[in-house]
C-alpha cells in the first residue's frame, strides 16, 4: 500500500509542481475557492488577495506542468493558538510568522483534478514542509463528510468545532507534526 502511494506521489511530481503561491496568483486562487466552496463557506476574493500577500509561504499550489494553471493549493496561517476560531477565516492579521501551529483555511482542487490523489498529495507535502519548519501541529475544520478523508490523513476528529463559519456546524481535526512544548 505504502509503495502504492509512493508511486502515485512519484506520477504526482511528474505532472504537478508543488510550491508557494506567488503574489499574481492569488486572484487565480480565489476562483479556484469560490469554484470548490459553496457561497457561504468561501474565502472572499479580497480575503484570499490578503492570505496570498501576508502568507504566501503557507500556501501550497500544485500547478499543472502542461497549463501553468493551479490545479489545487491548501493554504493557512500560522498562530501560537491551539483552537480554531472563525476570525482566522476572515483576519489575515492574525498570522503570526513565528506561530508553532498552523490553521488551515482551504484546502481546494478543481473538480477535472479530483480522485486522483491530489489533496492527499497536497496535503502529506504540506505536513511534512511545516514539520520541517518547526511547527508543532496543524488544525482545520470540516463537515461530517469530510471527517473520514482527514483521519486518513493522519488528522484526529476533536469534535464539534467553536467554528460555526457559513451558518454550518464544523468539526476540529487536529495532527501533531512534531513533538514540542
Amino acid at each position: 500500500m505504502e509503495k502504492r502511494q509512493e508511486e502515485a506521489g512519484n506520477k504526482l511530481h511528474e505532472r504537478f509542481e508543488f510550491r508557494n503561491i506567488r503574489p499574481k496568483e492569488g486572484g487565480q486562487a480565489a476562483e479556484i475557492e469560490q469554484i470548490c466552496f459553496p457561497p457561504n463557506e468561501a474565502c472572499s476574493r479580497e480575503m484570499m488577495l490578503k492570505r496570498a500577500a501576508k502568507a504566501p509561504e503557507l500556501f501550497l499550489t500544485a500547478v499543472d506542468r502542461s497549463t501553468g494553471r493551479i490545479a489545487g493549493f491548501l493554504n493557512g496561517l500560522a498562530t501560537n493558538e491551539d483552537s480554531f476560531r472563525d476570525e482566522f477565516f476572515t483576519n489575515a492579521d492574525l498570522h503570526d510568522k513565528t506561530g508553532r501551529n498552523i490553521m488551515l483555511l482551504g484546502l481546494d482542487v478543481l473538480p477535472e483534478y479530483r480522485m486522483q490523489g491530489l489533496a492527499r498529495e497536497i496535503m502529506k507535502r504540506y505536513l511534512i514542509r511545516e514539520r520541517e519548519n518547526g511547527r508543532h501541529m496543524v488544525l482545520l475544520t470540516c463537515l461530517d463528510s469530510k471527517v473520514e478523508m482527514y483521519k486518513k490523513m493522519g488528522f484526529l476528529d476533536r469534535g464539534i468545532a467553536d467554528s460555526s463559519w457559513g451558518g454550518s456546524q464544523w468539526h476540529e481535526m487536529s495532527c501533531v507534526i512534531s513533538e514540542q512544548e
